[in-house]
């Protein structure tokens, strides 16, 4: 009897031993597929932590982790926009390279007068229906349409775009049309920055395909499409990268503190 009993309690320690470690796996598959459907909002990740399995205890048996706060990984509810807790160590600040803009003139336009009396002005109607035109300060570039929309594309900072689209509106007005600055907005930004080391892009598109594309036969660079905030990353086998989409500065910051971590973990050795 003693033979039997201690038999079948080594079956039943085996057992719960088996049913533990399916427990655990299963608790671990379900934080890593939440960590990828919750739009990569993780300040670090390291990947799964090593976990020791023993025969377990009847307290281990009643308090196998469930879904909730972990000390494993330091995810944002999907419904809370991702704001970086601290500041990362980096030191590495993405630069605004490119700012477009457009405005509503708030009147028709003659583009033939234009392109005859502005300066620096050229307007070629079978290539384009709008006048291209060109200031040196701000270094900016505008397009100006017949109904009187204008997009102004070049400038490396808000201000100098408000300032550029001020100065064209201004042309428009000694030309002799009833120009109004109206409706101005930010429609995208541009911005790049170097992570100080190589990237291994197929990794990064393997274990993030949902939000990746990668084809080096087509183009040399990774293009991430983040979710929260909504842009769009060029990341290259280099380290550089370059983030667009933005249509405020604290977007293009914001995304470039939720990747960083993630290209650390494929830096090539």
């Amino acid at each position: 009897v003693s033979t039997q009993s201690t038999g079948s309690s080594g079956i039943n320690a085996e057992y719960g031993k088996q049913w533990y470690q399916r427990r655990v796996r299963g608790v671990l598959n379900y934080y890593t597929n939440y960590y990828y459907k919750s739009n990569l909002r993780m300040s670090e990740y390291e990947g799964p932590p090593s976990v020791t399995l023993s025969a377990p205890s009847i307290g281990d048996l009643q308090s196998v982790p469930t879904p909730g706060p972990s000390s494993y990984f330091n995810m944002a509810s999907p419904a809370v926009p991702f704001t970086p807790s601290t500041p990362m160590d980096h030191g590495i600040e993405p630069q605004i390279q490119n700012i477009v803009s457009t405005v509503n003139l708030a009147c028709r336009l003659d583009l033939k007068q234009i392109a005859l009396h502005a300066r620096n002005a050229e307007y070629n109607p079978k290539r384009f229906a709008a006048v291209i035109m060109r200031i040196r300060e701000p270094r900016t570039t505008a397009l100006l349409f017949n109904s009187g929309k204008m997009v102004c594309t070049g400038a490396k900072s808000e201000e100098e775009s408000r300032l550029a689209a001020r100065k064209y509106a201004r042309v428009v007005q000694k030309l002799g049309f009833p120009a109004k600055f109206t409706e101005f907005k930010i429609q995208n930004m541009v911005g790049s920055c170097d992570v100080k080391f190589p990237i291994r892009l197929e990794g990064l598109y393997a274990q993030h395909g949902q939000f990746s594309h990668y084809e080096p036969e087509l183009f040399p660079g990774l293009i991430y499409r983040m979710v929260r905030p909504k842009i769009v990353l060029l990341i290259f086998v280099s380290g550089k990268v370059v983030l667009t989409g933005a249509k405020d500065r604290k977007d293009i910051y914001d995304a470039f503190e939720c990747i960083y971590p993630i290209l650390k973990n494929f830096r090539k050795k």
